[in-house]
């Protein structure tokens, strides 16, 4: 059985200090310096529409997004427990963030990320970074798909140019203004959010090397500013992106305001966990690299404390980014460095560029991520061919992100599938006969299911095996053995070869049946315990409470024991 080993020194050095290190397998070059820059200006490049796009969708400024992938994408890349992560604003942030900044406004979502650094850092340094993509693939996939109906959703004003004032964030409510806005579709709007579209997918199919989204919302910024077309542009909703990065300054804070927000920070971090780790995970099966799970939750961690102080939005290992990267040529941290220094010349130099940048440019580039990021597919593969409680899962997952929360829908998703977890473990999980003897009738067992392993002995001893892991869920059914023998028998053997491990739930049972065996005037016999169960045993005081000599290595001692008492 093997085990994992929550944190050792290894797991807190960035993978950015082994460039140079004497342990590097591949020496740091010129050559590989100059392929990272090719890397890094491509992403940076991709980058670029898609910050101030998630930015602006969830409620922010386009200048925040750039803010973000400048601070939080440096950090991440330098101190990341991956060679190839890009940070920066991503998708699954827009829904929970629109909240934060409809209920508590910018200054919340600030103080919300700060939070959300700081957990994430606890997070990597007490060892869970090993334990977070252990997530159930249902919660995942049912908050994703559910994430990216909400993109969709949200994306329908701006592309189809509707005038409709601010009103409800919630699902139902988005669309039912639509439907009474329907008479107000801009069709110059429209038809450049549409010609966005066409030259995303089409970059793509016959170009892929060159990135989609950035070539689509160049050439619509073209003509929309060569044709003077009247559509709304960032300029014209945020007044432009400042040429400069903002200087670093902390929120008030107040405990009343960090206890309101704690529930959205600890989404936030869980999020950002799972969908770092995840990228990291892909980068890995694209490079036969492997990542250090912790580092990158710490670096996540300083990256969005960092991020906030700058006055940006949450960031994560983004996937698509990260996949462009590799794909680019990125050979170690460097690239991700240099994208964020390409994102700081855009601002210095080109920032006056953006306010031409159409919304429904922008829109468009969304609603293409919200295809990505929803993978109908997989979504209906689950629901056909998964065993119904992880359909179960799925769905509960994905109603209620997109008409609930998506932090209740992710504390829901998880706990919903711990339970079915546990009634699995409990379906595995049996106290049953092993042999032929008195207790034959009882519902624990069949006769003809019995172990034949077990040798002959006397009538007047019981032979019980129990299987799987004894923990809370199956420790209630020891206490109905006794109860189920027609006959008591003198002695009563325990048999534990195939028991795992036992929780304090376990261990009271065990004692609680060890009572109940001495007012019969029963014996009761421990055999074959493994490391774990009788480690546990030991410390609780158990073993010497039964009785050293009533534990013994083989159900043949057991068994010897049993008939010389």
């Amino acid at each position: 059985m093997t085990s994992i080993k929550l944190v050792s020194i290894r797991d807190f050095i960035p993978r950015t200090f082994e460039l140079f290190s004497k342990q590097a397998g591949e020496r740091y070059s010129w050559a590989r310096f100059g392929k990272d820059c090719i890397a890094g200006l491509t992403v940076g490049i991709v980058a670029l529409p898609l910050a101030m796009a998630f930015s602006i969708a969830a409620g922010g400024t386009p200048a925040q997004g750039l803010y973000t992938a400048v601070t939080a994408g440096f950090l991440i890349s330098f101190l990341g427990g991956s060679k190839y992560q890009i940070g920066g604003p991503t998708g699954a942030f827009v829904v929970i963030l629109y909240g934060v900044i409809a209920q508590h406004g910018v200054e919340g979502l600030i103080i919300a990320s700060i939070l959300a650094g700081i957990i994430l850092i606890l997070m990597g340094l007490s060892g869970l970074g090993h334990f977070i993509k252990f997530i159930p693939y249902p919660v995942t996939t049912g908050f994703t798909t559910g994430i990216a109906i909400l993109i969709f959703s949200q994306q329908i004003k701006d592309f189809f140019g509707l005038s409709i004032a601010a009103g409800s964030p919630e699902f139902i409510d988005i669309w039912i203004g639509y439907g009474r806005a329907f008479s107000t579709i801009q069709p110059l709007t429209l038809g450049i959010g549409l010609f966005t579209m066409t030259v995303i997918i089409l970059v793509r199919k016959f170009i892929p090397r060159i990135p989609g989204a950035a070539a689509g919302v160049v050439l619509a910024t073209l003509i929309c500013y060569f044709l003077s077309l009247p559509v709304e542009t960032i300029g014209t909703r945020f007044g432009g992106i400042p040429q400069s990065l903002p200087l670093p300054s902390l929120p008030a804070l107040s405990w009343i305001t960090v206890r309101g927000l704690f529930r959205d920070a600890a989404a936030i971090a869980l999020l950002a966990a799972i969908e770092s780790l995840l990228s990291a995970v892909v980068a890995d099966g694209m490079t036969g690299d492997r990542h250090n799970a912790n580092m990158e939750l710490v670096a996540q961690g300083v990256g969005n404390i960092a991020g906030a102080l700058f006055g940006g939005i949450p960031a994560t290992g983004a996937i698509a980014r990260t996949a462009t990267n590799i794909k680019s040529g990125a050979t170690s941290p460097v690239a991700g460095m240099i994208h964020a220094l390409t994102l700081v010349l855009f601002i210095l130099f080109l920032a006056p560029l953006a306010s031409a940048i159409p919304l429904s440019s922008l829109s468009a580039v969304l609603l293409v991520v919200s295809w990505d990021m929803s993978n109908l597919g997989r979504f209906i593969r689950i629901i056909r061919r998964a065993p119904k409680s992880d359909t179960v899962v799925l769905l509960t997952s994905f109603v209620l992100t997109v008409l609930v929360d998506l932090t209740f829908a992710v504390e829901v998703g998880v706990a919903l599938a711990v339970f079915l977890f546990l009634r699995r473990m409990i379906e595995v999980a049996d106290i049953k006969p092993g042999a032929r003897g008195i207790g034959t009738e009882i519902v624990y067992g069949n006769p003809a299911e019995r172990d034949s392993e077990v040798p002959e002995h006397a009538k007047n001893i019981e032979v019980y095996e129990i299987t799987g892991p004894f923990f809370f869920g199956v420790a209630d059914t020891l206490q109905h053995i006794l109860r189920g023998v027609a006959k008591k028998p003198s002695a009563f053997v325990l048999r534990m070869r195939d028991v795992p491990a036992v929780d304090s739930t376990g261990i009271n049972a065990l004692e609680s049946f060890l009572t109940q065996c001495r007012r019969g005037k029963i014996e009761l016999i421990l055999c074959e315990i493994r490391s774990q169960p009788r480690k546990a045993l030991e410390k609780a005081g158990f073993i010497e409470e039964i009785g050293a000599g009533n534990v013994r290595e083989t159900l043949e001692e057991a068994l010897e024991r049993a008939e010389s008492l």
